[in-house]
């Protein structure tokens, strides 16, 4: 991997109390990277991305964006500066949608462009409309969450974060409160984005999406990288027994 990562964590170790749930973990994604978290539950994937969207500080170690140290377990006023500078640059995806449900589709959309760049409204509104138009929800634009399904529900979460242009897009589980012909309406929008060069790092279990889309799957078990490789030679040739062990259960699928 050459060049310098959009975002890396360095030595990050998480603990709550006395239960520490990351253990020293490394992990860089470079530009147009898809990287794929996959592991069992427990097992420390959403606490790493939430480190990454600055939603936990790291008990030990730091997040680092284009070569700027965003976030460390006691961050000086620098460190927090750079912090506020970038929020915007990273977009997360979480798994219960999150929208808020007394907006609409639209305003759900253009309320972050308004308060936090300060867009136009005309301009919020056009970049709002482009975006439903991409993730085929044109005709919801005035609808509220309570009356879209949960894979429509997604999809405009997606949009949204989408909304502030950021260099980086984080998923946790976004499929995974969904039933099958829902997961597949998010899983089109993702893939799309993945073509179109996002970064992204995405936490799932949509074992075809990480094989077949991902540029890189990162297996993690008890808070520790076990194993990471290329999407597909995770899933082909597995390196170790942990992971082996991993995508038996997926065999059927």
């Amino acid at each position: 991997m050459a060049g310098t990562p959009i975002i890396v964590a360095e030595d990050v170790t998480k603990r709550f109390g006395t239960h520490q749930v990351l253990t020293r973990v490394s992990l860089p994604v470079m530009e147009r990277d898809v990287v794929c978290i996959v592991g069992p539950s427990g097992s420390g994937k959403t606490t790493l991305l939430r480190c990454f969207a600055l939603l936990e500080k790291p008990s030990e170690g730091r997040i680092v964006m284009q070569d700027t140290t965003i976030s460390t377990p006691e961050p000086d006023r620098q460190t927090r500066a750079a912090a506020r500078a970038v929020r915007s640059d990273i977009g997360m995806v979480f798994q219960h949608f999150n929208l808020w449900p007394h907006m609409s589709v639209l305003e759900n959309l253009i309320e972050a462009p308004l308060r936090v760049k300060r867009m136009p409204r005309d301009e919020a509104v056009a970049v709002a409309e482009k975006l439903l138009a991409k993730v085929d929800l044109s005709d919801k634009r005035d609808a509220y969450p309570a009356r879209l399904s949960g894979g429509q529900q997604q999809r405009v979460a997606i949009a949204r974060a989408l909304a502030m242009s950021p260099k980086v897009l984080l998923f946790d589980e976004a499929t995974s409160a969904l039933d099958p012909e829902l997961r597949r309406e998010v899983l089109m929008v993702m893939r799309q984005l993945a073509r179109e060069g996002m970064t992204m790092l995405v936490v799932t279990h949509e074992m075809g999406f990480a094989r077949h889309v991902g540029t890189r799957t990162v297996f993690m078990d008890r808070g520790e990288i076990v194993e990471a490789a290329p999407g597909a030679a995770f899933f082909d040739a597995p390196k170790t027994e942990r992971a082996k062990r991993f995508l038996q259960q997926f065999e059927d699928e």
